[in-house]
This record gives C-alpha cells, structure tokens and sequence, in this order.
C-alpha cells in the first residue's frame, strides 16, 4: 500500500492506493466517525462490490442511494434521489457518504455531501481509473446542466481517497483508454519524464499490467495532490488541471452527454489545444506528433466530432475559466509545461475547430 497526503491544513485527507483496499475494513471505517453510512453508487458498480462493502460494515447503519450510470444522470434529478434516500432514513449530521463508484457518482455524492444539512462527511471509493487518477482527488463535486457540464457545485473534500486497484480488472477496454486520457495530461502539464513512461509503457497499461498501473495512478495522483495543496480552489495554477476540458467540455455539450466519454472528449480536446499551441510555435511539429499520436496508441478519439464552429464556440463560452466573456485556454509551451491563457489568435482557434 502506498499513501499519498492532500495537505490542506484542517481539510488535509489521505489517499490509499493499493490492491484489497475494498475487502479491508480497518481502511474504510479508519475516517467513519458516524454512526450512520449512506453508500452512493450506481446500478452498474453497485451488482459488483455493493453487498461486499455492505459485509464489512457491521455495527453500522446503512443507506443505499443507488443512481442510474452514465454521465447524462449526473443531473439533479439524481441528486434529488440522494437527498430523498438521506430524509426517508432520517439520516442527520451522524451520517457519512461513501461514494462508490466512478467520476459521475464521486461529484454527485461529494454534492450532496456538501449542500445535505450544509456538510457532512464522505469519503471516496473511485472504482475507474479516470476517477482514481482525478476525479476523487480534489474536492470539485457537482452536476451537469443542460447549457454546461459541471457547473453547479462546490469545493468540498472528502475525509479520505481510498483506491483499489483491484476493482479496473472489470472495466472494459474502453473507460481504461478513458483514464489514459486523464494520465497523459499530467505528463503534458507537469512532467515530461513522465509523459516519455507512458510514451514506453502505454501498451502495457492498456492491457491492464497492476505494476504499471499502480505507477502511473501513484504520479497522477502525486501531481494532482500537489497542485491541490497549492491552489484548492482554482485561483491560479489548479486551473492547468484542465487541460483538454474546454474543448472536451463543448464536445460532450454539443453531442450529449453520454454520447462520448468524458475521458475520450478530454482526450480529442488535448489534441485540439495542441494544435491551437502548435499554430502559435509554443510547441514544435515533432512534439506535437508525439502528443497527437500517444492520445491515438490509448484508443482515444483524435478528431473533432461533425460539430458546427457556432455550437462549438457556443458551448466553449460557458467554460468556468472565462473572464469578461473571454475565452480561457490551458495551452501548451512544450511537453510538461502547460499555461492559462486568453492572450492568443481567436483565429487561429477558429481554424482549429472548423479544421
């Protein structure tokens, strides 16, 4: 077992990463100071480890909030069913939220954890490996409305990140690729040593190999850790993390969501913002081959989906970095440097979405 702290002062949570974690009830009950647990999941992951969480939680009382899967739920409705679960049981302050299952159910449980009697705890037991590279880390919890992805919510961290490696050997090859979209960004904003591992490695990883595996999420989860610690609340740096979002986000918007995965979006928009930083000389041709053709080897879309440039550029306006209705970009100025910025060529990205 590995163990990595978000140091936050009063707020600081570890994160457990190791292969049992979800049979290990020392290490699921270490932050329950409740008396009361409501599990949050979906009616995917909750066929698969639902009743083995359940098991190991005796001397508890236990809430099921159950949600259907997939990224068009995380809406309120869904939220609404968490709440009603939480007041049928009459559940109060005495309750923790452990929120089982992957990035749609980590932000909406972390939400409803958040605005439920204005706070309570939860804990986050990710179960893909895009939300236990990302998603569960951090404390950005919230839903999806019609006009924008991910924007009602709030900053709220858990009491504890615990990941099992054990739970990916269910996922299919595609929300693996998924993830990898989610790894390969911290190698394009943090470390290029890093993104030259996965560049040597990526065939392993997406065949399921535990010790790759194991490393990559350990740096993910490093890097995003520390670039928590020293920005929580997306003021500065934090807002690197979403590299690839702005143009994932419109896709997602613009296609449905659902109709691609999350990761898959990020993945094609990390593609697009390479190329907006290429037209610019931030990056040169040949990393830009090598970013465009590692995001290709992880199975993930390269090209942007048959949407009109004034939807795109529509959907791109609601992102939560814009300023005075400017546009706000993660670009690249090389392979582990990553920049926020509005100071480039509306030109340039027009070429690049109608491209």
């Amino acid at each position: 077992m590995k163990i990595l702290n978000v140091e936050l002062g009063d707020r600081s949570y570890p994160i457990y990463i190791g292969r049992g974690h979800l049979e290990d009830k020392k290490i699921i009950t270490r932050h329950i100071k409740t008396k009361t647990i409501c599990i949050v999941s979906n009616t995917t992951v909750s066929k698969l480890y639902l009743e083995n969480l359940k098991n190991i939680l005796d001397g508890y009382q236990v809430v099921e909030a159950i949600i259907d899967d997939g990224e068009e739920y995380k809406n309120h409705d869904s939220l609404n069913h968490i709440y009603t679960k939480l007041l049928e049981n009459q559940c109060n302050r005495d309750t923790t939220i452990l929120a089982l299952g992957g990035g749609v159910v980590g932000d909406i449980a972390g939400y409803a954890a958040a605005s439920f009697l204005r706070g309570i705890p939860f804990i986050q037991i990710p179960t893909t490996l895009l939300a236990q590279v990302d998603s569960s880390v951090g404390g950005k919890t919230g839903i999806n409305h019609l006009l924008g992805k991910n924007m009602i919510g709030a900053f709220y961290q858990p009491q504890a990140v615990v990941i099992d490696l054990n739970v990916l050997k269910t996922l299919d090859n595609r929300q693996i690729s998924a993830g990898l979209a989610e790894v390969i960004k911290y190698g394009l904003i943090w470390d290029k040593d890093f993104f030259k591992y996965l560049e040597n490695n990526i065939e392993n990883l997406k065949q399921k190999d535990f010790e790759h595996l194991g490393e990559v999420i350990y740096r993910s989860c490093e890097v995003k850790a520390k670039v928590v610690s020293e920005d929580e609340k997306e003021s500065g740096i934090r807002a690197i993390l979403n590299l690839g979002h702005t143009f994932g986000h419109a896709i997602e918007n613009c296609l449905g969501y659902g109709e691609w995965l999350h990761g898959e979006a990020v993945g094609c928009g990390m593609v697009l913002a390479a190329r907006v930083s290429l037209v610019h000389g931030w990056l040169t041709e040949s990393e830009f081959d090598r970013i465009k053709n590692l995001i290709f080897q992880a199975n993930l879309p390269i090209e942007k989906p048959n949407i009109s440039y004034e939807d795109f550029i529509g959907a791109m306006k609601l992102d939560k970095k814009n300023k005075d209705k400017d546009i706000y970009l993660v670009l690249q100025q090389g392979i582990g440097k990553a920049i926020v910025t509005n100071n480039y060529s509306s030109s340039a990205l027009a070429e690049v979405i109608k491209s």
